[in-house]
């Protein structure tokens, strides 16, 4: 799901390019307040199953991306039903608007009157944009969870708050957990590769769990 940001950056391929890089870095959540601050966790692993079990939600946040000294600032609204996604990234007063359908087997990204699809999410930023990133992985760190059947290194905070993990080569960050119901989710989650010189920031985060998905 981090195709679904690198469209607003500039590169040698416009606008394709231009659009599936804002897909990359993977919804306007219906509560208009901001969460409370997160409360102590007191079981990392009972926190862990209540991320895994989360089956249907949605944020609403802006996407800072980062690439090569290219860098713009996207809105983005996310929707997860299980398995299935829909993103949506755009800009000031809804310029250069993309949206990513997925599926497991399929995805399908619309940019400007375009439709351009593949078998998985990375086949399609490889196509179009030439090189690789973990975009499954996204649904899962952007919760703050491992990605599965991957080894994690994973540090928390003074309040048992999981505050950085690196995986697969990519670091993960979390700054300003809150708290919905029993669970802690981030307001910011920054995702990077310095080898790759790419950094995805997710900020202003807010969430809405099992809403309406339409």
């Amino acid at each position: 799901m981090i195709s679904f940001l690198l469209p607003f950056i500039r590169n040698p391929f416009p606008p394709l390019r231009t659009a599936l890089a804002v897909s990359l870095l993977p919804a306007i959540v219906a509560c208009t307040s901001i969460a409370p601050r997160a409360v102590e966790n007191i079981v990392w692993d009972q926190q862990r199953e209540l991320l895994e079990e989360l089956g249907a939600w949605q944020l609403i946040g802006r996407v800072n991306v980062r690439y090569n000294e290219e860098n713009d600032t996207p809105r983005i609204r996310w929707q997860q039903l299980n398995s299935e996604y829909t993103i949506r990234l755009w800009g000031t007063f809804n310029v250069g608007s993309t949206r990513i359908i997925g599926q497991p087997g399929t995805v399908s990204m619309e940019h400007d009157g375009e439709i351009f699809r593949a078998n998985s999410p990375e086949d399609l930023i490889l196509q179009q944009l030439g090189y690789e990133l973990p975009v499954s992985y996204l649904e899962y760190w952007i919760r703050g969870l491992p990605a599965p059947d991957l080894n994690a290194d994973m540090s928390f905070n003074e309040l048992n708050q999981l505050s950085l993990m690196t995986q697969d080569g990519w670091s993960i960050s979390y700054e300003d957990p809150r708290q919905y119901g029993e669970l802690t989710l981030p307001r910011e989650v920054v995702v990077a590769r310095a080898q790759d010189d790419i950094q995805l920031t997710f900020f202003g985060l807010r969430w809405t769990l099992n809403p309406e998905i339409n």
